[in-house]
């Protein structure tokens, strides 16, 4: 539309350069609702309007891409392309204009000055992505180590035309654009921008002749069942590394990696306490009282603990070794185990005379515990 092409997002929108994101989707929302078709019977020239208004709006609600525009906008070279002002077409990659990304404009800079800019993209071969997928195991499986098979969504090289994304029989073509450098300039002769070419993206080549298979991408999405294999003494949250498992690379580039990330199953016995173990086990009052050998769970089996006469309730013994590996192999934890004192909810008649007994023959002093907090009540 004539007269905006020096005209900045702000201004199209009638906001100013610190408005608020609610600010700017306000002003959108009114002055598309101005210019609509059904406001507008077809105005060609509110067309473009709105065309222009929609192209700032979807720069300057994407926090990203507002950063970006600003820094383009506020640099001394705004204006620099043919005329006054700053010149907004094109900065999301529209017909006639150029991608903005401010890399490439250093990119340019230092080309001129003959300085060592910005990395420029990546041409040639690109590293395929990382995966992450997710194992639960059991705390028996964590003490021992286990293998474990997981299904992983990924992308994988197109077989057809083996990750190049030309139909089988012929091959990528150096850009025309660029002359396969993947950078394309412009400007006039005394400044000019350096950016990545529009025609391949960067890459210095196009597909003639895309493969029917992949659509030209060289990839194609499915899944996979890998085999894990997680080391003893694992705990949540521990992250495992399966190298060259995860999406294709393109163009050539090597596969990027699987992480698995591992939660341990709550265990109905047992609580995890760092390389510890704990448990909980209940015993009747005369084997308390009396002592007694009980035949207590681990991780792998079961083990015999010795209580000693007079245990009391909540009171813990070690088991030396009943505990966790080290992840790294060296050491392991211990297992603790807790004894409570249950008391019988139903006695009989005979039961009852007996602690009855028990009760007149009691001695204060078998109860310190009872006779501090005596103390301290009574003052």
């Amino acid at each position: 539309m004539p007269g905006t092409a020096t005209r900045d997002y702000y201004e199209l929108l009638g906001v100013s350069p610190t408005a608020t994101e609610d600010e700017i989707r306000k002003a959108y929302l009114k002055l598309a609702k101005k210019y609509h078709p059904d406001k507008t019977g077809g105005d060609k020239a509110a067309e473009e309007k709105l065309k222009a208004i929609n192209e700032a709006y979807d720069t300057l609600k994407n926090a990203e891409k507002r950063r970006d525009y600003d820094a383009l906008r506020e640099s001394p070279f705004a204006g620099a392309r043919g005329g006054p002002g700053f010149d907004p077409r094109g900065f999301g990659g529209g017909p006639g204009g150029y991608t903005a990304d401010f890399g490439d404009i250093f990119g340019g800079l230092g080309d001129l000055f003959g300085g060592r800019a910005q990395r420029p993209r990546r041409q040639g071969p690109v590293p395929g992505n990382d995966v992450e997928g997710r194992l639960t195991i059991t705390l028996r499986e964590a003490a021992t180590g286990v293998r474990k098979s997981i299904r992983i969504p990924h992308t994988a090289a197109c077989s057809d035309c083996g990750g190049s994304g030309a139909q089988p029989g012929t091959q990528p073509q150096t850009c025309p654009a660029c002359d396969g450098s993947g950078r394309a300039s412009r400007g006039t002769a005394s400044f000019f921008i350096s950016q990545t070419c529009p025609q391949c993206h960067g890459a210095g080549k196009v597909i003639a002749s895309p493969c029917g298979s992949c659509a030209g991408s060289g990839v194609h999405k499915g899944s996979h069942t890998v085999t894990v294999n997680i080391p003893a003494g694992v705990d949540t949250g521990t992250r495992l590394r399966l190298a060259g498992q995860g999406d294709a690379g393109l163009r050539g580039g090597p596969p990027g990696d699987l992480y698995v990330v591992v939660t341990v199953r709550p265990d109905a016995v047992f609580e995890r306490e760092g390389p510890d173990i704990a448990c909980e086990i209940p015993v009747s009052f005369a084997e308390a009282a009396l002592g007694a050998t009980l035949r207590v769970p681990t991780l792998t089996g079961k083990a015999d603990l010795k209580i000693p006469e007079g245990t009391q309730s909540g009171q813990s013994f070690r088991l030396r070794g009943l505990g966790l590996p080290s992840v790294h192999g060296r050491g392991r934890g211990d297992q603790i185990v807790r004894v409570t004192v249950e008391v019988p909810k139903r006695l009989t008649r005979e039961q009852r005379e007996i602690i009855k007994r028990l009760k007149a023959l009691d001695d204060p002093a078998a109860y310190p515990k009872r006779r501090e907090f005596e103390r301290h009540m009574n003052g």
